[in-house]
């Protein structure tokens, strides 16, 4: 077994390595850019090389440096995690041809399967069933479109060393076709060092359901059984489960063993992915292969029991695997989400910067005294104070739940996502708690189409209706009249103005453009009950108790006997005196004042938000690539305008009505702060 491995990637994935390693004895070596010097799998690895500068393709893609670093150190082996370098064929013979041990597949297999354009033709040879499409690079955007038309629209462009949602577009006409091969290009280019596009069908209405297969160098070769992909937002997957409450056992044996058949063909060593297409008829189609770790592993960790990531290590060392297929399990159910810096209602728009706060819920997965359990786990490379920097993917964090059914860990997610605190950036938090609690999720009856149908036009607070509304309410008035209660024991106050706690009180719920609500709450103290009060607002009551600390954000307690987490905050929207609700991704901001206060408030005039139309403001921190128009010049609505690059993906601004450019205040190659002004109209 090895000593020492290095591990030539960045963020959770690079920590849960080192996880693993430390578990087995195995001392770790990281590798870091300059923006990620203090980052946490930097401080995570018992020692540190810098490779270069932030960029990626300055640092991680560097195969030189990475090499470079493990003769440094003495690692004997290069774990590379996914993205950057994980399925680089020539890294992978370069780190055999040096003696160093790459834990994952041998260089041939990455260039048979790696590779889609190569390993749909293997998939061809095999009979193995694959969706129409020109599976040669294609030379140009006037070539793709010429077959896009042959093929039939809708097709699907992507990068052949794609991942990640990254160089992948749906072209529905020529004229989407041709500018979708351009962006796929600069992205593959960008994000990957190959530049190579395909094209295939585009299946409407499909599943997107991946086998796991775990092989060894003895030629062993178990499948792991299925996740469920398919909740997918722009080809990047949002919520992972496993298993898939779709597929049929029959199904599910059939896909894993042709999954199987296709690892020997290319004698597969280490842990990789067979990724299907699936139809409404459980007719399955073989899309790719990622000869990789995936992202969504964890779900598969939790059912079956096994470190994924163990595996790979023992097979790079040349041991057999320790179990048959036979010997697979199916235990209970998990789920993944991935955790974004991204704005989730400024159409998702990456967010980057410091994280004030950071406070995952409680880990109760595993725990050395008593092995895995049911229960919550999150993998995360980050930290409370560090910086999420704009060079690389938007991921926080995964948080990843078992239950012992599909029902229970809906249930332990949603809890879990309520209890996630993420402060100083924008996450995507909000839309996961609306995808929980969508029915169609719930009941398992959707495709990779579900979020463009439902969410379609954007996302929007009112998409996440909470089931109970008047709690919140009840929520803000019961801390509130705690806030108050503690107020009134400070020593010192002037003689016959002492604060009085009182149990009237009246809940103003700000809204837009002044549009508030007005609810009428009495609040009463339990007193053998310490923390419990009963709140009686609209016709309703809560007998509401919790012993969390005022101040805290994250609160916990119980509503009429069933526990709840939520998270209370004073100060945080745009006023200062407002109480912030946040309960199942729907948020309130409320003011609760003496019923004579409220009647005074409903007196203050609303200030109007000044008019910002006349300006291009930048949606997202960000690289200013381009500037595409010239002071003086006319511009449609639809026109484009300037183009960001952030967290590796690019995004086209577009003139949203007629007008003519005025002064240009940002160049390009300059850093942009979130509502900077680009541009402004005559």
């Amino acid at each position: 077994m090895f000593t020492k491995i290095l591990i030539a990637n960045r963020g959770e994935i690079a920590c849960r390595v080192i996880a693993t390693a430390r578990k087995m004895g195995i001392k770790t070596v990281a590798v870091y850019s300059d923006a990620d010097k203090e980052a946490r799998h930097v401080k995570l690895a018992d020692e540190a090389v810098r490779i270069g500068a932030a960029p990626s393709r300055e640092s991680y893609l560097l195969a030189d440096k990475i090499i470079e670093a493990c003769k440094q150190t003495g690692a004997q082996a290069v774990h590379p995690g996914y993205g950057f370098l994980s399925e680089n064929e020539a890294f992978a013979k370069r780190c055999e041809d040096e003696g160093i041990a790459f834990i994952g597949p041998k260089a041939h297999s990455i260039a048979a399967m790696g590779d889609k354009i190569a390993s749909k033709k293997l998939a061809n040879e095999a009979r193995v069933n694959t969706i129409p499409g020109y599976n040669d690079a294609i030379s140009g955007p006037e070539q793709a479109v010429e077959i896009a038309k042959d093929i039939g629209y809708p097709v699907m462009i992507k990068a052949s060393a794609g991942g990640g949602g990254k160089g992948l577009r749906v072209a529905f006409n020529d004229k989407e076709a041709f500018e979708g091969f351009a962006s796929c290009q600069n992205e593959a280019r960008n994000s990957f060092g190959d530049d190579r596009i395909f094209i295939e069908k585009f299946v409407q209405e499909p599943r997107h359901i991946e086998i796991q297969i775990l092989g060894d160098s003895h030629g062993n070769v178990i499948y792991l059984n299925e996740r469920e992909c398919s909740i997918q937002r722009r080809h990047q997957k949002v919520i992972e489960e496993a298993p898939s409450p779709f597929i049929s056992d029959a199904t599910r044996k059939a896909m894993g063993e042709q999954a199987v058949a296709l690892a020997k063909a290319v004698k597969y060593q280490s842990a990789g992915t067979v990724e299907f297409v699936v139809g409404k008829d459980q007719d399955f189609y073989f899309l790719e292969m990622n000869t990789r770790l995936q992202v969504e592993h964890p779900v598969t960790e939790c059912i079956t029991g096994l470190d994924l990531v163990e595996q790979m290590i023992r097979v790079a060392a040349g041991e057999k695997l320790s179990i048959t297929q036979a010997d697979v399990k199916r235990d209970g159910w998990a789920i993944e989400c991935r955790i974004n810096a991204e704005d989730p209602f400024r159409n998702f728009l990456p967010s980057t910067g410091r994280l004030v706060r950071f406070q995952p819920p409680e880990e109760t997965m595993f725990q050395a005294d008593t092995g895995r359990k049911l229960g919550v786990r999150v993998d995360t490379g980050v930290y409370e104070g560090g910086e999420i920097p704009m060079y690389y993917d938007s991921m926080i964090a995964k948080l990843i739940v078992h239950g012992t059914d599909r029902n229970d860990a809906i249930a332990k997610m949603r809890a879990a996502l309520n209890g996630f605190v993420i402060r100083g950036i924008s996450s995507n938090i909000p839309f996961q708690a609306a995808l929980l609690a969508h029915p169609k999720f719930v009941t398992g009856q959707f495709n990779t189409g579900f979020i463009a149908e439902n969410y379609g036009k954007g996302f929007h607070a009112e998409d996440v209706p909470h089931d109970d509304p008047l709690f919140l309410v009840a929520l803000a008035a019961y801390m509130n009249r705690r806030y108050r209660a503690r107020a009134s024991r400070i020593s010192g106050q002037l003689a016959g103005h002492e604060v009085r706690v009182g149990e009237a009180f009246t809940v103003v719920v700000l809204g837009a453009e002044g549009q508030n609500q007005h609810h009428e709450v009495s609040v009463t103290d339990f007193e053998d009950k310490s923390g419990a009060s009963a709140v009686s607002v609209g016709g309703k009551s809560y007998q509401i108790t919790s012993t969390a600390g005022l101040g805290q954000i994250r609160v916990q307690g119980s509503c009429n006997g069933q526990g709840f987490t939520a998270q209370v905050e004073r100060g945080t929207g745009k006023n200062p005196l407002a109480l912030r609700i946040a309960h199942n991704g729907t948020q309130i901001d409320a003011l609760v004042l003496s019923p004579l206060g409220a009647r005074l408030h409903q007196l203050m005039p609303y200030k109007a938000p000044p008019d910002l139309s006349k300006f291009l403001l930048s949606p997202m921190p960000g690289l200013l690539v381009d500037v595409a128009v010239q002071p003086g010049q006319k511009v449609q609505a639809g026109e484009k305008l300037a183009v960001i690059e952030a967290m590796k993906m690019e995004n086209i601004l577009f003139a949203t009505q007629d007008g003519v450019v005025g002064k240009i205040t940002a160049g390009k190659g300059e850093s942009l702060a979130v509502d900077q002004v680009i541009l402004e109209f005559q």
